[in-house]
């Protein structure tokens, strides 16, 4: 699924309108486990001069990256950031581990071909979704529409459950992160180029 689909996600589940400091924890547990791809990627094309498609077709898969991948979606690692989370009773780190829990439950449920080792370091095993956010052979056309829609519909219903204004432009800005890219491109994975 997209980054920022995946915040918003999270900042519904975990975002508490008594304590606004949740959603800010929420949407960055959502942004924290592709983070490091985030920045491996800008870190090989635009700073080390590798060609987009070869970072997609060839670092990606590599040993190296899919370690990252392995622990940034890690459900021992952001389980037990979680039960630290309840059992400290601290509020705001439980929003940003369940949001990053979160995260990667749904990757485990809509990446193929692309899917990470999620019960490191117990196991090297992948899951192979049969449904993936992107691609079309694994029904990535229907996903992207479920999205979009889910996207929509998470934004409106975080704008009415949280009435500061800020808070509401920053839940209409991450989600114009996926909705722009659609209306501009026409395309349903305008955000990434993918499918």
């Amino acid at each position: 699924m997209n980054t920022p689909s995946h915040m918003l996600i999270g900042a519904a589940v975990f975002a508490r309108p008594l304590v606004p400091a949740t959603l800010v924890a929420a949407l960055a547990g959502g942004l924290a486990p592709d983070l490091p791809m985030f920045v491996m990627v800008v870190w090989s094309t635009r700073l080390a001069g590798v060609p987009e498609h070869e970072v997609f077709s060839t670092l990606f898969f590599s040993e190296s990256w899919q370690t990252v991948f392995a622990v940034d979606h890690g459900f021992l690692v952001w389980g037990a950031l979680l039960g630290l989370a309840i059992w400290r009773r601290d509020l705001i780190l439980r929003a940003f581990a369940g949001a990053g829990l979160l995260h990667a439950a749904v990757d485990f449920l809509t990446h193929n071909d692309d899917a990470r080792r999620q019960f490191w370091p117990v196991s090297d095993w992948v899951f192979r979704s049969p449904v993936s956010y992107w691609d079309a052979r694994f029904y990535g056309d229907i996903f992207g529409v479920f999205e979009v829609t889910l996207v929509v519909a998470l934004t409106a219903v975080l704008c009415l459950r949280l009435g500061r204004w800020r808070e509401r432009v920053l839940l209409i800005a991450i989600a114009a992160l996926v909705v722009v890219p659609i209306m501009v491109t026409g395309g349903l994975h305008g955000l990434h180029g993918m499918g």
